[in-house]
């Protein structure tokens, strides 16, 4: 087997190709492996793909960085049975990889090496696929407003995503869009917010979809519509430790199901986040592809059951 580890020198603080290099020749272990940094977005996507097209030979490719370098390398490792993807963690934010454990989990190489390939689905949207979540709403208006302030002082830096939140919670508190779920609608033409869910985890810490399972061929739809600032203040505390699916109090505004098909109808000024990544779209439709990626887990971390894969 041949092991690939994608760098992107973006990802996180500083740029870890070093720290990379250095971390496989501790191992001590013959690998056959190469480390390659990208150049530009979307250069990773790229690169795998050229090494796969007409190959035979077995790959895993490590996504070193964070969310925005696994999306690239799922979409370039996507359909090949012949190649597997894991995360090495070295960008700040990490959600998809909470489904099975922990950035420390899967800071240990050896066991990166050595782990279980397990097959998991991908959701397809806008001619691209995302191995996490795509969502709008309340959390792509914060993450457009970080995108424009990260650089500039006080609000910005570290301040970024506090700034976004307080925008948000001026102007975000409603989007207009339309949702055709399975061929059915579902809410009214605004919302809050809406995750479709293939893991777990959103924003860093918010768990959105606690029932979800990676490999089941469903979506998890996850709609919440408006509310009051203060009830949405209260609906955030449950919603990040994931308990906001069975309180009898979010009963009227939050819709839960599961599905195979989305359609979303938005405006000329509309965003999805797929992975983390914003994308502009007036309508586009999201469609699960069963098991047709294969992800690699530290042993220990691989799911024996069902039961298991849906512990909360």
């Amino acid at each position: 087997m041949k092991h690939i580890f994608i760098v992107n020198p973006a990802a996180g603080a500083t740029d870890a190709t070093a720290f990379v290099e250095r971390s496989i020749k501790e191992l001590n272990t013959e690998l056959d492996y190469e480390v390659y940094t990208t150049k530009a977005p979307g250069d990773a996507t790229r690169y795998i793909r050229s090494l796969l097209e007409g190959s035979n030979d077995e790959y895993r490719f490590y996504a070193c960085g964070g969310d925005g370098t696994l999306n690239e390398v799922a979409n370039g490792a996507v359909g090949f049975e012949n190649a597997s993807i894991t995360v090495f963690p070295c960008g700040s934010g990490n959600d998809f990889i909470k489904y099975y454990g922990t950035a420390a989990d899967f800071s240990d190489i050896k066991a990166l090496t050595e782990g279980e390939s397990l097959k998991i689905d991908v959701l397809k949207v806008c001619g691209k696929y995302a191995v996490n979540a795509v969502h709008f709403g309340l959390d792509t208006f914060v993450l457009r407003t970080m995108l424009k302030v990260r650089r500039k002082p006080i609000i910005g830096g570290r301040n970024a995503y506090t700034t976004g939140v307080v925008a948000a919670l001026i102007k975000g508190m409603k989007t207009k869009c339309r949702l055709i779920v399975d061929d059915s609608p579902l809410g009214k033409d605004k919302m809050l917010l809406c995750t479709l869910s293939n893991g777990r985890y959103v924003g860093g810490a918010y768990k959105c979809a606690p029932r979800s399972l990676n490999d089941d061929g469903l979506i998890e739809v996850c709609h919440v519509s408006p509310v009051s600032r203060l009830k949405f203040l209260t609906l955030m505390g449950k919603y990040k430790e994931g308990s906001h699916l069975d309180n009898p109090k979010f009963k009227n505004f939050v819709s839960y199901t599961k599905a195979k098909k989305i359609e979303i109808k938005g405006n000329d000024n509309f965003y999805i986040s797929i992975d983390g990544e914003l994308e502009k779209v007036d309508e586009c439709t999201v469609e699960i592809v069963k098991q047709a990626l294969n992800f690699t887990v530290p042993k220990r971390l691989a799911p024996t059951s069902q039961k298991e894969k849906v512990k909360i």
